[in-house]
């Protein structure tokens, strides 16, 4: 199986209601597993896992999510639908970028930028906003993401120029993949009260030890070790590093608590002891 990288959202108790909600306003959607802990749903084709966390972490915007639209009408019915119950943090307008854009925080906290972009086959993509003491590392955060990654490259990079609203030569706005995967890098220097944190964190699904030990390895360089698979990198963001087989091991039952028993006590996962755990 080809290795996936998708995002992961912390919820405090309702990711099934979350994702119910976002399938119900994106096409080519529906929740395809769930259990106590996650619920993974697919919107418009692009994978995610919501996380009934408990109340430790809230989503905030340094990390949202372009969405692109075939037209004004599609923009208009998903900002409706996005927006309500929820925060605009740039309102529904005309900009230079697109005849039709807004950025809003959901009900539940999860940040959208919508425009029109008929090109882009991804419709869906993650975007990192680097502030804080990040702010001026988005480049070299790109760089890094890149050389770890099978099939990734830099599509493309803007800045900042002088006499704009933030510090020339920062990024604006860049493009780069990870396993074929569309991602968004942006820079401010803004006093913004939020950086990178738990609530959303991107997960790699992992066939072998082998391939654990080494995203592990290269991710927690300059970072941080976490419990259950988690880590942080040297920029303070979270990956989940899983092997594929804990959701099959997590999806019966009957061997769930020994599993969940035993991944509570990892860092790295360990598959040789997963499996041992799902046979007691």
């Amino acid at each position: 199986m080809e290795m996936d990288i998708y995002p992961c959202l912390w919820f405090d108790g309702n990711a099934k209601e979350a994702a119910t909600f976002y399938c119900s306003v994106f096409e080519n959607s529906k929740i395809t597993s769930e259990n106590p802990v996650v619920v993974n749903f697919q919107l418009n084709g692009f994978k995610f896992m919501g996380l009934n966390g408990g109340p430790a972490f809230t989503i905030n915007p340094s990390v949202s999510f372009f969405v692109f639209c075939e037209n004004e009408n599609e923009v208009e019915k998903k900002w409706n639908q996005l927006s309500a119950g929820g925060k605009i943090l740039m309102p529904l307008n005309k900009y230079p970028w697109s005849e039709k854009y807004g950025w809003c925080q959901d009900e539940y906290g999860v940040n959208w930028q919508l425009m029109i972009d008929k090109k882009m086959e991804q419709k869906i993509i993650p975007a990192f906003m680097f502030t804080q003491k990040n702010n001026g590392r988005a480049e070299e955060a790109i760089n890094f993401y890149t050389s770890v990654f099978k099939n990734a490259e830099i599509k493309m990079i803007s800045r900042y120029e002088k006499g704009e609203h933030d510090t020339e030569g920062n990024i604006k706005h860049a493009q780069f993949t990870l396993n074929d995967q569309w991602f968004v890098a942006m820079e401010s220097s803004g006093p913004h009260d939020f950086t990178f944190n738990e609530g959303v964190s991107m997960v790699i699904t992992c066939d072998t030890q082998e391939e654990i030990d080494y995203y592990w390895n290269k991710l927690t360089e300059g970072g941080t070790e976490s419990q259950c698979g988690w880590l942080k990198d040297k920029y303070g963001f979270s990956w989940q590093v899983v092997p594929e087989v804990l959701s099959k091991l997590m999806s019966d039952p009957s061997k769930r608590e020994n599993v969940m028993q035993t991944f509570m006590t990892m860092k790295k996962f360990d598959i040789q002891k997963l499996t041992e755990a799902s046979k007691n």
